[in-house]
């Protein structure tokens, strides 16, 4: 009888956090739900991620891709951050109004506020628009890439910290995905 009680008290927590982050998922073909997904060609999650993408190498943007929009979707947002660094959570990258139409974001994203689609840019924790790669001060550092479907486009400028725009998206997020590659140096 407890086991049943836990069970039903777990299932209505995460019932509640999804209602809560009015998160949604997408019905397919058959019925089948498939869920938001985010992944690199670059490194898979929870792999390494490789030199070129940090401040050892290029420091260049990776690739990514996703699929399984929900329905009613009208922008994306994505967040990339280091919850290992020493002086806490470090912001990598942030980037909002992606159009749905977009599959992905193709390696080496110019760092400026504003990109050729329309999309934004905000500010990394390196106070610079665009991407800065991981760049730790040393061991093992994990690096989460969230990927948020929004029912809004947003109508804030370029520029926005990451906690500006979790403030803005909030009520919004009909569905999110993330990402995790480690770095080490």
């Amino acid at each position: 009888m407890g086991r049943i009680f836990i069970f039903l008290l777990i299932i209505l927590m995460d019932f509640a956090a999804c209602k809560k982050q009015n998160t949604r998922q997408t019905k397919h073909k058959g019925g089948k739900i498939m869920a938001l997904t985010i992944t690199s060609s670059a490194f898979e999650d929870g792999g390494l991620i490789p030199t070129q993408y940090t401040c050892d190498g290029k420091n260049i943007s990776p690739p990514l891709s996703w699929t399984n929009l929900p329905a009613g979707t009208k922008s994306l947002a994505l967040i990339a951050d280091d919850p290992d660094a020493p002086v806490g959570t470090w912001v990598h990258w942030v980037v909002f109004n992606i159009p749905p139409e977009k599959k992905g974001l193709p390696e080496k994203v110019p760092t400026k506020g504003v990109l050729p689609d329309g999309s934004l840019q905000g500010l990394n924790d390196f106070q610079k628009f665009g991407y800065g790669g991981p760049c730790p001060p040393g061991g093992t550092h994990r690096y989460f890439f969230k990927l948020y479907a929004l029912d809004v486009v947003l109508k804030e400028e370029a520029g926005l910290t990451k906690m500006e725009l979790l403030d803005v998206m909030e009520g919004h997020i009909l569905s999110q995905a993330q990402l995790m590659g480690r770095y080490h140096r």
